[in-house]
């Protein structure tokens, strides 16, 4: 009989919390969050609206600006496509000076670059690198070149020649995720390195290969082996149009082809290597290649044009797998379409621009890059919320809404940089009422999976 009362009020008590209202629910989940160990020295910000009538659900520190880290993608996200629009496609142009004479190119070939962070990109089947060159070979041979004595050029015309955003730190910048965005760019700036370890910990770990190698590039181990199970703990350090980089850090033992993935340091002399030879080995070959900045094609023909996937098939990647390439890109577009110049800094100001036009402070907004990388970008929970409630109401919404990866059953962009954690997104829960949420913890101690967990519980409160 005790243990049937007991039950009857163990459901009362759980039927009594579930028919609290969410703001409580979610008053009392924070709370707990905030008491919790991980905690001690963190700081949360938190913002939760209805979708459908924008009245304000619970919020805690949401006018507090934090590192987002890839929420950020967000703000960079939504503003692209409205003011790109989501059909807008990058075009790369084929072109070239001199004259044909007798199946022969005497004068020089031109890739005009304008950003594209597709150009060889495995995403796409348009994209895939060996389509992409067969293309620049179609059109030649359409124009009857079959051979040349020029140079192969690549011309940047008026993007700037710095491919990474400032505040981007050196534990970042060698790796895939700190790819630069350049004029010309090309198998989304990266590459694998294979690696070997020995049997022993502390073994040096030798490099092996690299698919596809860096151009003109010289990499150095100094990475050890540690014990099995470690998992990849091994960085490459290499900063943009260097020649030497280093590999520290370390990998298990008894690795024979453990893979990493790298950033080339320079991604329009990496695209012209890559077409030089695949020219060079269908009997053009040009006497040498080399990259122009601040120039356009001078008084030549065009040949054709290479179009990237709509800039919503681009954004479906930016935010499904997080391309912080695919932002920077993003940022200058909006840049050079606007200004005639491709820039980040010209970038950053234009989409603070946009935002401030819709309601939301520039200093809600304190973003240096497009992708979220920098640790030093600073970004409030509301002004989250905001840019999400606006997306709603915008033709491109479903695109937006699809590009949402899945995380806790909800639809949200997740964020992470050392220390901080933040998700964003939307969430319909079990009556049908649809939110829209920010969370962002920053200087979070211990597990990154542990604090995951805990804000997921916060977030459970929705459902």
């Amino acid at each position: 009989m005790k243990t049937a009362y007991w039950l009857i009020g163990l459901l009362v008590c759980s039927f009594s919390l579930a028919a609290q209202p969410v703001q409580d629910r979610l008053a009392r989940a924070v709370e707990k969050l905030q008491a919790d160990a991980q905690m001690k020295h963190a700081l949360l910000g938190m913002r939760v609206v209805n979708a459908t009538t924008g009245e304000k659900v619970f919020e805690v520190n949401a006018q507090t600006g934090l590192a987002p880290a890839s929420c950020q993608k967000i703000i960079t996200s939504a503003a692209a496509l409205e003011l790109l629009g989501p059909a807008y496609r990058y075009e790369t142009v084929l072109g070239y000076t001199g004259r044909i004479t007798r199946n022969k190119l005497h004068g020089d070939l031109y890739l005009q670059g304008s950003g594209d962070p597709s150009l060889g990109s495995w995403r796409y089947e348009p994209t895939k690198e060996d389509r992409q060159l067969q293309q620049v070979l179609t059109l030649l041979q359409q124009k009857d070149i079959r051979k040349m004595e020029g140079e192969l050029i690549g011309l940047a015309g008026k993007w700037e020649q710095e491919t990474l955003p400032g505040g981007w730190i050196w534990d970042d910048i060698g790796n895939y995720y700190g790819a630069g965005s350049a004029a010309l760019n090309w198998h989304e700036n990266q590459y694998d390195l294979v690696l070997r370890s020995g049997s022993a910990i502390g073994d040096t770990v030798a490099v092996v290969d690299a698919r596809p190698a860096p151009v003109g590039v010289s990499l150095q181990s100094q990475a050890l082996a540690a014990a099995k199970g470690t998992g990849d703990n091994a960085y490459i350090y290499l900063p943009p149009f260097a020649s030497q980089g280093f590999v520290r850090g370390t990998i298990p033992v008894e690795e024979k082809a453990f893979v990493i993935a790298g950033s080339f340091p320079d991604p329009a002399m990496q695209l012209l290597s890559t077409v030089n030879d695949f020219l060079g080995r269908s009997g053009i070959t040009p006497a040498s290649y080399r990259v122009l900045y601040g120039k356009t094609i001078p008084g030549g023909q065009e040949l054709g044009k290479i179009y990237s996937p709509p800039l919503d098939s681009l954004n479906y990647w930016f935010m499904r797998k997080s391309i912080n390439l695919y932002g920077e890109a993003f940022l200058k577009t909006i840049a050079f379409e606007s200004t005639g110049k491709g820039s980040t800094d010209k970038g950053v100001e234009l989409v603070k621009k946009f935002w401030k036009e819709r309601g939301i402070e520039a200093s809600a907004l304190r973003i240096i890059d497009g992708s979220g990388l920098s640790p030093q970008n600073r970004v409030t929970a509301d002004a989250l919320v905001d840019v999400l409630q606006y997306a709603r109401g915008r033709s491109w919404f479903p695109a937006f809404y699809e590009a949402l990866p899945l995380f806790n059953q909800m639809k949200l962009k997740s964020g992470t940089i050392g220390g901080a954690k933040s998700f964003a997104g939307y969430h319909t829960a079990k009556d049908g009422t649809t939110y829209t949420v920010a969370i962002i913890v920053n200087n979070y101690d211990g597990s990154a999976g542990e604090m995951v967990r805990k804000m997921f519980q916060v977030l459970d409160e929705l459902k």
